[in-house]
């Protein structure tokens, strides 16, 4: 019988010596193998031989002929059932299953439909079935970075283990236009939600997403992607640079640590700090519903000085707290609704309104960090639709928070200033390699066509 590799994601083919009748080399490679680096605590054993776990994808020449599996599990289908689906006799498929059920790996009665399953047989045709197959191995992919995998031993029974995947980085670069949004001009560009989630926050600074972006602006982020053995994307990672060349700012940062205090930030190429003393946006994303100044109030319709900045969100989206401070007031407030005010050193204050409750723990009294959760958006008080009302407050005056000009954050210096350089150093090479070109390429090609149509 051939051997199988148990590995986080899949199965694949060793040696010969594993599976063959010589139980005494079998329960000495399983052992030796037992402290592979990938082993979890939660091994299900039917037996007192110890498990197999191995962790490497490498295909050797099988000894005899195998078939691969891979089905998605039906609704109102069991395990069984996708099992019989590849020829797996019933007999095979509950003494392999029961080894995950009886091991506590998976509760038969809660798998969902759309699990997905690798079975790996081998042929084994008899007089009565000549399509008959025997099952030595499977794989249960039950969590995105980990897999449930099931291998038969030499003597017929089968082990069961959890394996977490085995992720490595992969850096990337996307570049690219904005047409109708940023957000769909990343995503379009390659990015995932993550990246732009992160992208918007860098930039929350110094950007207006909704008046100072516009069709033709263009970006850059070079950015993370956790990947498993087998190169197959797992989840998004941090992002290393990002860059706006709009009309109304061009601005590039670097992700970094210094080396002093080890606080991530990101830093222009100059090595000044992307924060501000306080945040202009509050709130990620969010589409500025209305500007500082005049207008007409919605609720009592008469024109009055609408002191703040209205963020049009959907109901529950986080808001920040846009520096540190202590709470002042989290409470009920008039045509505010639920409200919350934080004093912050230099004579500033912020507040925030409408929303649709506070954040963990947000009461009067409460030190709070740049970037912590302050409340959710909601539609409380005087409001016609969900949104954040945003106040900046000096010295007891209201000003205008979209064009307040605040201290800026870290600039670094010495030998942190060196360790800067040397990042920016290894992000610049990744943005100049031949690959990332193709894909600003890729991602401009679109928008280029358009220019092209227009003339």
């Amino acid at each position: 019988m051939g051997a199988i590799a148990l590995v986080a994601g899949g199965v694949g083919l060793l040696g010969k010596n594993l599976f063959t009748s010589d139980t005494d080399a079998t329960a000495n490679n399983l052992a030796a193998l037992t402290s592979a680096k990938y082993a979890t605590p939660r091994d299900a054993d039917v037996s007192t031989q110890a498990p197999v776990i191995l962790t490497s994808f490498q295909e050797l020449e099988p000894v005899r002929k195998t078939r691969e599996y891979t089905e998605t599990l039906r609704s109102g289908e069991t395990l069984t059932e996708l099992l019989d689906r590849v020829g797996v006799s019933r007999a095979q498929a509950n003494s392999a299953l029961y080894t995950l059920y009886d091991g506590g790996f998976i509760d038969p009665r809660k798998v969902q439909p759309g699990l997905e399953l690798t079975a790996y047989v081998e042929t084994a045709p008899t007089d009565e079935n000549p399509n008959a197959v025997e099952l030595f191995g499977m794989s249960v992919k039950h969590e995105k970075e980990a897999s449930l995998v099931v291998a038969k031993r030499a003597d017929g029974e089968f082990v069961a283990h959890e394996l977490h995947t085995h992720l490595e980085p992969v850096r990337k670069r996307i570049a690219g236009t904005v047409e109708t949004s940023l957000y769909q001009a990343a995503l379009d560009s390659g990015a995932h939600d993550p990246q732009v989630y992160d992208f918007a926050q860098i930039f929350a600074y110094d950007v207006d997403f909704q008046r100072e972006m516009r069709a033709g602006d263009q970006f850059e982020i070079v950015f993370e992607e956790l990947v498993d053995e087998r190169g197959n994307y797992v989840r998004s990672g941090e992002v290393l640079y990002a860059a706006l060349n709009a009309s109304s700012t061009q601005k590039e940062y670097y992700r970094f640590a210094a080396p002093d205090d080890q606080v991530l930030d990101y830093y222009d190429e100059n090595g000044q700090s992307a924060r501000r003393f306080l945040m202009k946006t509050p709130i990620n994303g969010a589409r500025l519903s209305s500007n500082f100044g005049f207008r007409k109030h919605p609720i009592s319709g008469y024109s009055k000085l609408h002191k703040g900045t209205d963020f049009a969100a959907p109901t529950g989206t986080p808001i920040y707290a846009a520096g540190n401070g202590v709470v002042e007031r989290a409470s009920w407030y008039g045509g505010y609704g639920n409200y919350a005010r934080i004093k912050h050193a230099n004579g500033f204050q912020t507040a925030y309104a409408h929303m649709s409750k506070y954040g963990p723990g947000v009461k009067a009294g409460k030190r709070i960090k740049q970037g912590d959760i302050i409340g959710y958006v909601g539609s409380t008080g005087a409001s016609t639709g969900p949104h954040l009302h945003y106040e900046v407050i000096k010295d007891g005056k209201h000003t205008n928070a979209m064009s307040l000009k605040l201290p800026t954050g870290r600039k670094l210096e010495g030998e942190a200033l060196d360790a800067f350089n040397m990042v920016k150093s290894e992000i610049d090479q990744i943005r100049g390699e031949d690959e990332t070109s193709t894909l600003f390429a890729m991602a401009t090609e679109s928008s280029t066509r358009k220019d092209a149509l227009d003339k």
